[in-house]
Order: C-alpha cells, then structure tokens, then sequence
C-alpha cells in the first residue's frame, strides 16, 4: 500500500510562516509537518509515498532530495491555486488503481492510527473517524450507522454528525473510488469539491466502512499557529 499526502495548497491560515514555505514544511516540534508524516508512513509499514506538491514545489522536492531511501513520488498539482483538495488527488489518480491510504498534508497522526487504518478488516473503500463530542470549527462532519459511512460534508443537512472525518481514506484496491473522482470531478464546479465528495459519492454506490479510532489516541490537523502549539503542548515530553 502507498500513502498519498496532498501537500499542495498555500496554508493561507498559516502565515506568515507559510508566507515564503509550502505549508508542509512548517515546523512542528523542529521537524517540518511532510517529515513527521513520511517517518509515520515508513514506519507503519507503507511500500512508499506519493506527494501532490503545489505552492512553492522546488521546495518540497529540495527536500526531499536530503531524506533516506524511503520510496517517495512528488507529483504537481497545477491547479493548486484554483482548484479545491479535489485537484489534487486528480494529479495523483495513476496511483489510485493500487491499494492506497490517501491524507491531508497538514495532518500528524499517531503511527497507531495508520497501523488502524491498514489493518482493519474489510475491503474497498474506508474512511478513518473520531466519535463527535461536539464539532469543531474545521470538522469534517460524518453521519455513520454502525460501521458504514451515510455522508459526509462540511455540512450536511438533514443529517445529524455522529463522528469527524480525519481526512485519511483508504482503499484495499479496485476502481470505486477512481470512478467516483472522474464522476464528481467532472461535474459542473466540481473541481471546486473538497476531496471528501468523492467519498460521499462511494457512500452513496458502494459503500463506504468506517473505521473509528481509540478514544485518546492522539492527531492533529496543523491549520492554524495555535495548532502547532498545542501538538507541541500535548508533546512536551516527547521533545524533550
């Protein structure tokens, strides 16, 4: 299985640190964001990583070129500007007919999480989820029943949120999730969807699993400066 981390956008939230730096290689705890996921990926066992770079990519594949043997990818995104997530997993669509766990560039996970996300049983199309206590400003909301996925949407209405998406899909292989990006994608202003359309769509055809982390387990999404505080706040010990 490959990891695809969509790292292309600008990180408009993040500045001034990402005013002159893709967002993917802020630091978070001295380590730019892209290392602490690739050393995640390796580590929970992934065949190699590819990279949707956009914003600034000379400077993703500079470095690049100083990390190890892992086998990494980077590919352009040329419509990281204009387009919404969705594009970039249209640059990245040869690697989508193998088995793949596709995240969002700005996210740290536990390697437990990544362990889950590959290990857990079933096939086709799963997305990882957190129980909702109560939303928060970027959530990606999800309506589960048991463990199959109802929708999912900034907001979806008519629907009440049982979990928050983590932004990490995976899939065991075959083309429902291939089609599902050409159909949506294709659609009028559909390069403008978040790339969680596409889930919704397999939702909606054939099916979707829900995969639901451990209750403490611990990620973050980096959108914000707070955000890195906080990672560093709840890692204090493990920087030391």
């Amino acid at each position: 299985m490959k990891a695809i981390i969509i790292a292309a956008g600008h990180g408009s939230r993040l500045l001034p640190l990402t005013l002159t730096t893709p967002k993917c290689l802020v630091a978070v705890g001295g380590r730019a964001i892209l290392d602490h996921q690739l050393d995640a990926v390796a580590a929970a066992g992934f065949d190699g990583a590819v990279i949707v770079g956009g914003y600034r990519i000379d400077q993703v594949a500079a470095h690049l070129a100083t990390r190890d043997a892992f086998p990494v990818e980077l590919v352009f995104n040329p419509f990281w500007a204009i387009a919404n997530s969705i594009g970039s997993v249209w640059a990245a669509r040869a690697a989508l007919d193998e088995p793949f766990a596709l995240m969002n560039g700005d996210t740290l996970f536990e390697t437990s999480i990544l362990h889950l996300a590959i290990d857990s049983p079933g096939t086709g199309v799963k997305l990882v989820v957190e129980q909702l206590s109560k939303p928060g400003l970027d959530d990606m909301l999800v309506e589960t029943d048991g463990d199959r996925i109802v929708t999912v949407g900034k907001q979806i209405p008519g629907h009440l949120p049982t979990d928050r998406s983590l932004g990490l899909i995976v899939s065991t292989g075959g083309t429902a999730y291939a089609d599902a990006l050409r159909d949506v994608i294709g659609e009028e202003g559909g390069i403008q969807s978040y790339h969680h359309a596409v889930v919704r769509r397999v939702a909606h055809g054939a099916g979707v699993t829900a995969v639901r982390i451990v209750p403490g387990t611990r990620w973050q999404e980096i959108d914000r400066p707070e955000d890195i505080d906080l990672w560093q706040r709840d890692h204090r010990g493990e920087l030391a």
